[in-house]
């Protein structure tokens, strides 16, 4: 008995060591890079009341943690510059190798600010071969969300190197940011992303932020309670209690996938598009695809890739009955690698399981569809065989929808409160798709989260610059109206708080496709505004035109714009498109449109006598606009019947 006392007195006496030593944040790594200019606040965790220091240029500087562990030095500001190594010493010690001080910029918002280099790696393989930019580096932070309180740190997290290898980790729109500063400036940058695909802007800002917006802070206050979190996951797994599968094609005797299955009862159906719009209708399930493909001999030996487009909503993809690919949502592409050996010369059968669980299920249109290999390429386009696998009955709705990551605060409290002792030359912010269904209140929350996160970094006005959303979804040939312009209308707000900046996308969608592969353009146009800005070049144009005044002068209306460069143009020379008039009935028409100087435009219909209001590229995909100033960038769509504030 008294030598297992000792032994656990030894062990409590050595856990105790361990949670006393000196610890540092996640950010705070090799690699790291801290922001120049700039008297900076490095901090950590160490025992209540220990004495910590910081050796840095062959300077110390002390501190001591307080009664809770936690504790802070304050280090004088530094130029560009680096690498160098930092030593903080307490009971332990703790290097950190490789920083540099350089400009670090906060990049958060949801899957559009995610999407890596990889997701386009097709589109920029130049780009990415040529990634040698060791002083341009990420951290990432892996989604996490907290519904009760603040976080200090991180769980993981580590920085990382612009190398052909690295980058392709890098948010795709933050690097093409990055370097297009680097390569000008030539200054260390940090990148800081903070981002979380299909989240709304209510869970980016922080409780205190909220207090104008009572539903919201109602439902925080709600979700502070863990046993009510609790009930709604309760009632939410009940409602969907995993059903075991009647996958034909999967519980026959002869998987429909294999090599030995006989197909019996399958119908044509063209790829790519959807099922619904081919005969079947508004089947949720699942179905599956198959068809044959002539391989040359040249193709085969060799690893190839199938480029399978987008598929709504999961699909598993089989070549000569071996599993090449699996993806579990609609919104990455398909393209998977297909071993050497597989192929063989002659024919060869794809075989794809989709599965579907809302709205139009299959192939998304305007695609790559093919196979690859050996520099050949084989379209896999046109008649497929498919056949219903398993029909899903109606979904159970209790009326409970909760998702953590959705709710107010939740991703501020675990995401970006860890970094607001960070110090940080400005922000960067692509959100929005999921606020447009209820798009109004975004007028009033855009400049609220700017405002709340400038007063918890206590830098001043730090530069904020926000994306509008792209087009997407078809084309109106007619007027109408679109949630998607009134949520554009709403970024473009953020322009009425100092010191921001809005990059107009709406030239660089895609109807078919959330998420653009045009990353470059979108990361040069937010650097643009950096430079104007953040760095001071006052020569640089980085806004198309933006709408200053509308009046109406005998049966017309004159517009007149600033941000207009070296003047207003037509891009393709073509008419102006996407102009719509109304008089006092506000039933819009489209008009005509005609340049006048360097910054107006005269618009009228001739069966208005007496507009009172215009409207530009107010739609969900204003497709080819046309209306730019002489740089080169898009003018943002806008209103005059309900003017967005500036």
């Amino acid at each position: 008995m008294r030598i297992l006392k000792i032994v656990l007195g030894i062990l409590l006496l050595s856990h105790a060591l361990c949670v006393a030593q000196l610890r540092l944040p996640r950010l705070i790594s090799d690699g790291m890079v801290l922001q120049r200019d700039q008297s900076l606040r490095l901090w950590g965790w160490a025992s209540p009341q220990e004495k910590v220091s910081l050796l840095f240029k062959n300077k110390q500087y002390k501190t001591q943690a307080d009664a809770t562990g936690k504790w802070e030095i304050k280090l004088p500001a530094q130029p560009a510059g680096g690498p160098f190594d930092l030593f903080f010493r307490g009971k332990n010690e703790v290097k950190v190798s490789n920083v540099l001080f350089g400009d670090v910029w906060i990049c958060a918002g949801q899957s559009n600010m995610v999407i890596p280099m990889e997701r386009v790696k097709e589109k920029y393989p130049e780009d990415i071969a040529s990634a040698n930019y060791p002083e341009i580096r990420l951290f990432f932070v892996a989604t996490l969300t907290d519904l009760q309180q603040k976080r200090d740190d991180f769980p993981s997290g580590s920085w990382k190197v612009a190398n052909p290898k690295d980058v392709l980790q890098f948010s795709a729109i933050a690097y093409f940011f990055a370097r297009n500063l680097y390569e000008k400036y030539h200054v260390p940058i940090g990148l800081i992303n903070s981002s979380v695909g299909g989240t709304p802007i209510e869970a980016w800002i922080g409780e205190e932020g909220l207090t104008k917006f009572p539903e919201l802070t109602a439902t925080l206050q709600k979700n502070k309670d863990s046993l009510y979190v609790k009930s709604l996951l309760k009632q939410m797994a009940a409602a969907n209690t995993p059903r075991k599968s009647q996958d034909k094609g999967m519980s026959e005797t002869i998987p429909w996938y294999s090599v030995d299955y006989v197909p019996k009862g399958w119908r044509r159906m063209n790829v790519p598009g959807y099922w619904e719009d081919q005969g079947i209708k508004d089947l949720n399930g699942v179905v599956w695809y198959r068809k044959e493909i002539d391989v040359p001999a040249s193709m085969t030996g060799v690893s190839a890739k199938l480029f399978l487009g987008r598929i709504v909503d999961a699909d598993i993809a089989y070549v000569n009955g071996k599993q090449v690919g699996n993806i579990t949502y609609q919104y990455p592409p398909r393209r998977y690698e297909i071993p050497a050996g597989v192929l063989k010369e002659g024919k060869n059968t794809l075989v794809v399981r989709v599965v579907n669980q809302a709205g139009k299920g299959g192939f998304v249109p305007d695609k790559n569809y093919s196979l690859v290999a050996n520099g050949q390429v084989v379209d896999i386009k046109g008649d497929w065989w498919c056949k219903v696998g398993e029909a899903f009955p109606p979904a159970k709705d209790n009326g409970v929808n909760f998702s953590a990551q959705n709710q107010p605060s939740a991703l501020f409290n675990a995401m970006i409160a860890p970094l607001v002792s960070t110090a940080a030359k400005g922000f960067l912010w692509y959100q929005g798709e999921s606020n447009t269904g209820n798009p109004e209140p975004y007028r009033a929350l855009l400049p609220t989260l700017v405002q709340d996160w400038r007063s918890r970094w206590g830098q001043g006005d730090l530069p904020f610059f926000g994306v509008q959303l792209a087009n997407f979804m078809e084309v109106d040939y007619l007027p109408s109206e679109s949630q998607w312009a009134v949520l554009r209308e709403g970024q473009l707000n953020l322009l009425s708080v100092p010191n921001t900046a809005l990059a107009v996308t709406i030239d660089l969608g895609e109807w078919n496709d959330i998420h653009p592969l045009n990353k470059k353009d979108i990361g040069y146009r937010l650097s643009l505004a950096a430079q104007k800005l953040a760095y001071g070049d006052q020569n640089v144009v980085h806004s198309g035109p933006l709408l200053t005044s509308a009046t109406s002068e005998n049966g017309k209306i004159r517009l007149r714009f600033d941000q207009t460069g070296s003047g207003i143009v037509s891009k393709d020379d073509d008419e102006l498109r996407w102009f719509a008039v109304a008089g006092a009935d506000k039933k819009f028409v489209w008009a005509q449109a005609r340049i006048e100087g360097k910054n107006e435009i005269v618009v009228w219909n001739d069966t208005v006598s007496a507009p009172l209001y215009v409207r530009y590229a107010w739609a969900d995909n204003p497709e080819n606009v046309n209306f730019y100033n002489k740089e080169g960038l898009p003018a943002s769509p806008f209103r005059t019947d309900e003017p967005a504030k500036r």
